[in-house]
C-alpha cells in the first residue's frame, strides 16, 4: 500500500506543478481560470486520499465545501466567457 500512496503522491504533484505552470504562462485569462479550476480538482482528489488512506472522514465536510466553490465557480465563469447576462 505503501507504493500506491507514493505513486498517488507523484502523481498529483505533477498533476499541480503542471496546473501552476498554466496557471502562470497562460496566453489567455480563460487559460488561468481552467488551470485554477485543476488545481482546486486535484486539491480535492488529494484531501480524498490523504481521508481514504487514513480512514478518517473528519475531511469529508472539507470536500463538499470545496467542491460546491468548483461548481459555483465553474459555472459563473462559463457564463461571464460567453456573455450572456441569463
Amino acid at each position: 500500500m505503501t507504493v500506491v500512496a507514493v505513486l498517488v503522491t507523484v502523481l498529483l504533484t505533477a498533476g499541480a506543478v503542471l496546473a501552476l505552470i498554466r496557471l502562470v504562462r497562460g496566453p489567455s485569462v480563460l487559460d488561468r481560470i481552467v488551470a485554477t479550476d485543476v488545481l482546486l480538482a486535484i486539491v480535492i482528489v488529494a484531501i480524498a486520499a490523504e481521508a481514504a488512506w487514513s480512514r478518517d472522514a473528519t475531511a469529508l465536510p472539507v470536500l463538499v465545501v470545496l467542491s460546491i466553490l468548483g461548481f459555483v465557480g465553474s459555472v459563473s465563469v462559463a457564463r461571464f466567457a460567453t456573455g450572456k447576462p441569463r
